[in-house]
């Protein structure tokens, strides 16, 4: 017999389950603990950022990052001034050919904003000042582009 005041409960036959209840109580805990850990690990340990510096001028071992573009379609150019490059310290990143092959002049692209160091790489492959442009993409991370034109006689990698 029941001790007064207190009724005893049925399960309400119309109602669900408690087992379901108790696995549905287990899967929300559960996701509510990945989420916390989640939350705590993004916290604590932020993705890393490949945006480069503010000032990208003071590279590790003054090592400048260079792509090269055969801008004349004369085969075999890119391949010798990337050599060239290689042997003179400088980290040739990315050979390849310009989109089109109409360029009159080599050009230098300083792709980060340290024109000093784009002027360094003309004067190793032995082109003027003028030919220097700042077209700063932040999308690539290198530091200057070659494309070669059609001048490519007169450089240095070619006259060795």
């Amino acid at each position: 017999m029941a001790e007064p005041g207190i009724t005893p409960t049925t399960p309400d036959p119309n109602g669900p389950p408690q087992s379901a209840l108790n696995v549905s109580l287990i899967v929300l805990g559960g996701a509510v603990l990945i989420l916390l850990f989640s939350l705590l690990t993004r916290l604590l340990f932020p993705a890393s950022d490949p945006a480069r510096e503010d000032n990208p001028g003071h590279f590790v071992g003054q090592v400048l990052q260079v792509e090269v573009r055969n801008g004349c379609g004369v085969s075999g150019l890119a391949s010798t001034m990337t050599t060239y490059l290689r042997r003179r310290g400088f980290d040739v990143v990315e050979v390849g050919d310009s989109p089109d092959f109409d360029q009159e002049f080599t050009m230098v692209y300083d792709r980060v904003g340290d024109l000093e160091a784009a002027r360094k790489l003309a004067q190793a492959i032995g082109i003027p000042e003028e030919r220097v442009v700042q077209d700063i993409n932040p999308e690539e991370f290198l530091d200057a582009s070659v494309v070669i034109g059609n001048d490519y006689a007169t450089l240095k990698p070619f006259q060795e």
